[in-house]
């Protein structure tokens, strides 16, 4: 029950996007297009389960949905001009003639488009990510909070906002073109980036990695690279999630427990995902304009082709951290040169890169940090400090997975002193 249950829900969150792009194509208003999907979402959530899922889901939302909204319009007197215009612009035969599950006339995904949307030049930086998350990567309001570090109710507030401008902005789905196109790539990369993350790392829940979210990720990006080929950072953001994401397969054991890195079996990594990953990004590099993504999936490609911990290449790695942090201050980014310190210099230098970070309130009580430094203080053999830091670290963290992982260290720790 509890397999189909998840299915359920994943192809409601794989089939939202492409249904709310459907309603803002048709009738713009994206507010309200977003309110009415939300309602249809629900209200497939009650009867699916009982009747079953209809033959064309994506249809039946997209039927339920325009009537939703229809019904919101309807029901507020204040908006009767808006009603007027939705009536004539919307065929009756489009809400009534057709039954709920009937397929409809055009089954384009706009998914793409809508992140174009979401990414609109009148919505501040944060917003633009946080409303793609929400419209198009299907998080929750929690997930994507987390992903920024900041807490729900603030990011509720931006989302909320975020969709107030574009009411304003009277915005239109289509795709930007020429300048406009360019400006907006920047933010569309981020959006992707974050969705990739939370699927491959879930930040809360009982799995650890989200196939959905990641796979999606994936998919759009690769629509992004035929879009803009040129485009070198859209390229290496590619090859990062392939080369990333090639790794799944051996990042949980027989039970769902999370194998960090240096225990994985690479056998079982995707060579078909790997092979295609380091050959973007070699393709891409030798170009000149090397940037942020470009980076990390070179040093992603790094660790993908060790064949084990041990041979490594972390001074290759930590010279790439180098030329990362040119590119601006990021805590993520410094945490993670932290480690490649500490492979190549020890312990010690890596923990003292770790204090300098503790003065960053975005990082500094961030469970991954703390499970950092009890890493590099299992790594000195300070073997009771070790073991507190992974108690401290498996309580800040949302994701049963590796809450259980981080208690099994700890424990292994403890039962060795």
């Amino acid at each position: 029950m509890n397999g189909a249950h998840h299915g359920f829900e994943d192809l409601l969150r794989e089939l939202a996007p492409q249904v709310l792009a459907a309603l803002v194509r048709r009738h713009g208003a994206f507010d309200a297009c977003e309110d009415a999907v939300q309602e249809a979402l629900l209200a497939a959530a009650l009867q699916w389960r009982e009747a079953g899922v209809p033959d064309s889901p994506r249809g039946w939302l997209v039927t339920v949905a325009s009537r939703k909204l229809v019904d919101q319009v309807r029901s507020e007197a204040a908006r009767r001009r808006r009603e007027d215009a939705l009536a004539l612009a919307t065929p009756q035969s489009a809400l009534l003639a057709h039954a709920a599950d009937a397929v409809p006339a055009s089954d384009r995904d706009d998914s793409l488009t809508l992140l174009f949307l979401c990414c609109h030049p009148s919505l501040s930086a944060p917003s633009r990510i946080a409303l793609t998350l929400r419209a198009v990567g299907g998080l929750t309001t929690a997930q994507i909070a987390a992903a920024f570090l900041v807490p729900e109710p603030t990011m509720a507030q931006r989302i909320s906002r975020a969709k107030q401008t574009l009411k304003s902005a009277g915005t239109a789905l289509s795709l930007p073109e020429g300048p406009e196109c360019a400006e907006r790539l920047a933010a569309v990369r981020h959006v992707l980036y974050l969705v990739f993350n939370e699927g491959y790392t879930t930040t809360g829940g009982t799995g650890l990695t989200s196939l959905e979210l990641s796979t999606e990720a994936i998919r759009l990006t690769r629509l992004l690279h035929r879009l803009v080929p040129e485009d070198t950072e859209t390229a290496g953001l590619l090859a990062l999630m392939l080369l990333t994401d090639a790794r799944r397969p051996a990042r949980t054991g027989p039970h769902g427990e999370l194998v960090p890195l240096a225990e994985q079996d690479r056998r079982r990594w995707d060579r078909r995902l790997i092979a295609e990953g380091v050959d973007l990004i070699s393709r891409t590099l030798p170009r000149g304009q090397v940037g942020p993504y470009q980076l990390q999936a070179a040093i992603a490609a790094v660790h993908d082709e060790a064949e084990d911990t041990d041979s490594t290449d972390w001074p290759q790695i930590l010279a790439l951290y180098d030329l990362l942090e040119q590119f601006g201050p990021n805590p993520v980014t410094s945490l993670n040169r932290a480690v490649a310190v500490a492979m190549v210099q020890g312990p010690a230098a890596g923990l003292d890169l770790l204090a300098e970070l503790e003065g960053d309130k975005r990082m500094a009580r961030h469970h991954r940090f703390v499970a950092t430094r009890a890493h590099l203080l299992e790594m000195l053999g300070r073997h009771e400090a070790a073991a507190l830091a992974f108690r401290e670290a498996s309580r800040r963290t949302a994701s049963a997975p590796e809450r259980r992982h981080l208690t099994r260290r700890a424990r292994r720790l403890e039962s060795a002193m």
